[in-house]
């Protein structure tokens, strides 16, 4: 079941509860620790409205912000966000080049609102190839709200699963050719503390946008048993009643992790 891809209409039906009903519907449930998301459809989003597809990425910020605020508001522990793979850099050239431009002016413009809301940034994937302004921002960020205790955001930033275990098998490479460890006694526990950020718990729910039933090499170990989500909503229009219809429905399933 997809959460509803549109935004609440201004005179909604009586039986559709709006953010303010839906944030406290959620809330006296438990909630989940870790919310992964897919953030899927900017282009789509602008070339359906005769847009170029900057102005779809320009929208996706704005529903990142969104979407963060309503997580924090909600009281998440861990919100990560799949901001740009790997293989996002054999896009078109130009549409790169603006993209990285975007997120080097919107990454510092956070930061007043993320120390107001005492969550700490921190960044997953790998620091190479990435703009050096890019880079020193997202560093900065991740810096400067180190010290917070609210809810962990976590960007998916040049990041592609596979690449992550990669780096972790290398990392366990290197210990048993040190003599730290035999391979035999490689578990899954030396792997996971081997990932990117070895203390943040996996998540419960992984949503994606705009329709693709696929997980794009995201969190890959993650998600074993993640539930998951699609919902046919463009990125851009993802709201934060989307978020909370999203953990509502994941609060109306029954998690087996492989029993009965």
């Amino acid at each position: 079941m997809a959460v509803k891809g549109t935004r609440a209409p201004v005179d909604r039906p009586v039986d559709q509860p709006g953010e303010a009903e839906l944030l406290e519907l959620v809330r006296a449930q438990p909630l989940p620790r870790h919310v992964a998301v897919i953030m899927d459809g900017n282009g789509r989003w602008a070339t359906q409205r005769g847009f170029p597809r900057v102005a779809g990425h320009r929208e996706g910020v704005k529903a990142a912000r969104a979407v963060v605020r309503a997580a924090d508001t909600l009281g998440l522990g861990y919100l990560t966000l799949y901001a740009f793979s790997t293989e996002n850099w054999n896009r078109p050239e130009d549409e790169v080049s603006t993209l990285m431009s975007l997120l080097e002016r919107s990454v510092h413009s956070e930061l007043p609102e993320l120390m107001a809301r005492n969550v700490r940034l921190r960044v997953l994937g790998r620091a190479n190839g990435v703009p050096a302004g890019v880079r020193r921002g997202m560093e900065r960020v991740a810096h400067e709200t180190r010290n917070n205790t609210g809810m962990q955001l976590l960007m998916a930033f040049n990041y592609g699963g596979r690449d992550e275990l990669v780096d972790a098998f290398r990392a366990l490479a290197a210990r048993v050719r040190a003599g730290e460890l035999a391979p035999e006694e490689i578990s899954e526990a030396h792997i996971g503390q081997a990932l990117y950020a070895a203390d943040v718990p996996d998540p419960d729910l992984l949503v994606r946008t705009s329709g693709e039933m696929r997980v794009s090499n995201f969190l890959l170990w993650q998600i074993a048993y993640t539930e998951l989500l699609v919902t046919p909503t463009l990125w851009p229009d993802f709201s934060a009643a989307d978020l909370y219809r999203a953990v509502a429905e994941f609060q109306g399933r029954t998690r087996r992790f492989g029993g009965v």
